[in-house]
C-alpha cells in the first residue's frame, strides 16, 4: 500500500503546478467558446469543471484535459438560436435545449464505450493525424488573434497593440528560456506570474480575463456552485418531436466530441510514451456531458491546447487534472476578482507557444520522401481542419486514405496460369480479392478458350468481402453454363461457409482436402514440423 502512494506521489509536485496553469489557460477559453455558442460565460465555465473533473477522475487518459471546445461550440449555435426562436426571448429555451441535447450526447458516447467503438481510432492512418494536429495549431493560432481585437472588433493600434505584442513576446521568451537554466519550476505559470505582476505594479492599461468577458455581454466571472436544472423537465418536452430536433445536434456533437478526445488521446500516448484506454474515455466523456447537461454547462470533450500544456508542464497524473478543475472553480467562488486582472496578453503567449509545440514541423522535411497520396492527405486534412471542423476532415481524410489504399491493392490481384499433365488449366490466384480487384480478377480468366477442366487455386489470396464471393458465384455459373467443370482449392474457412449458405451446390466445386503445407500450417500449428520437412528449410 505505502509503494502504491508513492508511485502517485512521486509526480504531485508537477501534476498541482502544472494544473494550476492549466486552471489560469482554461478561464478565457471557457469563457469565449460559451460567447461563440450563445450562452452565459458561466455555462461555459461550469462546463470546464464538471467534464475536467470527472473525465480526469475517469477516465482512460491521465494527463489529458478536457472542457467546452470551440468544435463544440460552432454545431451548438445554431441549436441555441433555434430553441430560442421556439419562444419568448425571456424563456431562453435554446439553453434548455442545449442542456437536454448534451444529455442526449453524452448517453450517445457512452454507448460508444460500451460496444467498444473507441478502437476504431487505430484506423486513423498517421498522414491524417498529422495533419490533425497541424490544422488544429493553426485554429488555436487563429483564435488568438481575436484578442488583438477591441469589443467592436478592431484590431487595437498604436500603443495598445505595441504593448500588447511585447507582453505577448516576454510570456513566451520566459516559456523558452526558463527551462535552459531550470526545469523544476513550471515555465507557463510563472510567466503568467510574471507578467500579471507587470500589469498589475506598472498599472498598464492593457486588456484582462475581466474586461474580456464584460466586453463580450458578461457580468463577471464571479458564481455559485452549479445548480441541477429542474426547469429542464418543465421547459424541454418529452416528445418525439423534440428528439427528431435534438437527435441530429447529439450525434453530430457526441462524433466530434469523441473524434477530438480520442485523437488527442493518441497524441498524448505518443508524447508520453504510454497507452490510455480509449473505449474508458468515450464512457467517461459520456456520462460527464450527462451529468454537465443536467448541472448547466454547456458541454465538451477533450482540449488539445490544454493538454498540452499540461504534458510539457510536467503534468503526467490523473492529480493534474483534478487540480485544473477544482482550481477553476475556486476561481469562480473565491478568486474571481484575481483572476480577472491576468492580462489576456499572458494567456495569448502561453498559446502561441503550444502551438509551437503542436505544430508536426517535421511535416515539411518528410513531404517529399512520403508518397504522394500521403502527402496530399496530410495537407487536405490540415486545410480542412481550418476551413470546415475537426471531425470532418478526420472523415475525409480516413476516406481518402482508404480509397488510396483500395486502388493500390486493386492492382495487385494477380493470375499465375499453368496446365497439367491430365489437361487441367490451374489459375493460381495471388492478392486480395474485394470489391476494387473483382474487374481484375474477372479479366484473368478465359472461359470460351479454357479446356474442359479448370482449377482455381486461393492458396495465395483472401476472399475479402460480399463482392468477391458475387465474382467467384458469376464465374462458376460461366464455367458450367459453358459444360466445363470448375473446381476451387484453398478457400477460406469463413469464405466456404458463405458459399455454401448461400447456394449448395458449391459443396460440389469446393474441393475440401487440402494438400498445401503452407495451408496446414495456417489451419493446424500442429504441422509446422511437417511443413518445415516438405519445404526443406
Amino acid at each position: 500500500m505505502t509503494a502504491f502512494f508513492k508511485k502517485r506521489a512521486k509526480n504531485a509536485k508537477n501534476d498541482i503546478l502544472s494544473g494550476l496553469t492549466v486552471a489560469l489557460a482554461l478561464v478565457p477559453e471557457a469563457v469565449a467558446f460559451a460567447f461563440v455558442a450563445g450562452v452565459d460565460p458561466l455555462v461555459g465555465l461550469y462546463a470546464a469543471f464538471m467534464i475536467g473533473l470527472i473525465t480526469s477522475v475517469f477516465g482512460g487518459r491521465p494527463g489529458m484535459i478536457s472542457g467546452a471546445t470551440g468544435a463544440l461550440a460552432v454545431v451548438m449555435v445554431s441549436l441555441v438560436a433555434e430553441g430560442n426562436a421556439m419562444g419568448e426571448a425571456s424563456e431562453q429555451l435554446g439553453l434548455y435545449y442545449l442542456f437536454a441535447t448534451v444529455i442526449l450526447m453524452g448517453i450517445i458516447q457512452i454507448l460508444a464505450g460500451v460496444f467498444k467503438l473507441g478502437k476504431f481510432v487505430r484506423l486513423i492512418p498517421h498522414p491524417v493525424m498529422m495533419g490533425f494536429v497541424n490544422g488544429l495549431a493553426i485554429v488555436i493560432f487563429l483564435s488568438q488573434l481575436n484578442l488583438f481585437k477591441d469589443a467592436s472588433g478592431n484590431w487595437f493600434t498604436g500603443s495598445q497593440m505595441w504593448i500588447m505584442l511585447g507582453l505577448v513576446a516576454l510570456t513566451m521568451a520566459i516559456m523558452f528560456g526558463l527551462p535552459k537554466l531550470t526545469k523544476k519550476l513550471p515555465e507557463a505559470l510563472i510567466a503568467i506570474l510574471v507578467v500579471s505582476g507587470i500589469v498589475i505594479f506598472g498599472n498598464l492599461d492593457v486588456a484582462t480575463v475581466g474586461s474580456f468577458i464584460r466586453d463580450g455581454g458578461g457580468k463577471g466571472l464571479e458564481g455559485g456552485l452549479p445548480q441541477f436544472q429542474t426547469d429542464i423537465f418543465s421547459k424541454v418536452p418529452f416528445t418525439l418531436k423534440t428528439l427528431w430536433f435534438i437527435g441530429p445536434y447529439a450525434v453530430i456533437l457526441a462524433a466530434i466530441g469523441l473524434i477530438e478526445s480520442l485523437m488527442t488521446l493518441n497524441l498524448v500516448d505518443e508524447i508520453t510514451e504510454t497507452r490510455g484506454n480509449a473505449n474508458r474515455e468515450c464512457m467517461a466523456q459520456g456520462g460527464a456531458n450527462i451529468i454537465t447537461g443536467f448541472f448547466g454547462g454547456m458541454g465538451g470533450c477533450a482540449m488539445i491546447g490544454q493538454s498540452l500544456i499540461n504534458i510539457k508542464g510536467g503534468g503526467r497524473g490523473r492529480l493534474s487534472g483534478i487540480v485544473a478543475a477544482v482550481a477553476l472553480l475556486i476561481f469562480i467562488l473565491f478568486a474571481s476578482g484575481l483572476i480577472e486582472q491576468v492580462p489576456i496578453a499572458a494567456l495569448v503567449g502561453v498559446m502561441f507557444m503550444v502551438v509551437i509545440g503542436t505544430f508536426a514541423w517535421s511535416s515539411f522535411r518528410i513531404l517529399r520522401k512520403i508518397p504522394i497520396t500521403d502527402a496530399i492527405v496530410l495537407i487536405a486534412v490540415s486545410l480542412i481542419t481550418v476551413w470546415k471542423d475537426l471531425a470532418v476532415a478526420v472523415i475525409a481524410g480516413v476516406i481518402i486514405s482508404a480509397l488510396v489504399f483500395s486502388w493500390e491493392n486493386a492492382k495487385r490481384i494477380r493470375a499465375r496460369k499453368r496446365m497439367r499433365e491430365d489437361g487441367t488449366k490451374v489459375y493460381e490466384i495471388w492478392g486480395p480479392l474485394f470489391f476494387g480487384s473483382i474487374k481484375a480478377f474477372n479479366d484473368k480468366f478465359d472461359v470460351k478458350n479454357d479446356p474442359e477442366h479448370v482449377e482455381i487455386d486461393f492458396v495465395e489470396s483472401r476472399v475479402s468481402d460480399h463482392s468477391a464471393l458475387e465474382a467467384i458465384f458469376n464465374l462458376v455459373e460461366k464455367y458450367e453454363a459453358a459444360g466445363k467443370t470448375i473446381t476451387l482449392k484453398h478457400l477460406s474457412e469463413d469464405c466456404k461457409v458463405l458459399l455454401y449458405k448461400s447456394n449448395p451446390k458449391f459443396r460440389e466445386v469446393v474441393v475440401e482436402d487440402i494438400d498445401d503445407p503452407r495451408y496446414h500450417l495456417a489451419e493446424n500449428p500442429e504441422a509446422f514440423p511437417k511443413a518445415l520437412s516438405e519445404y526443406k528449410l
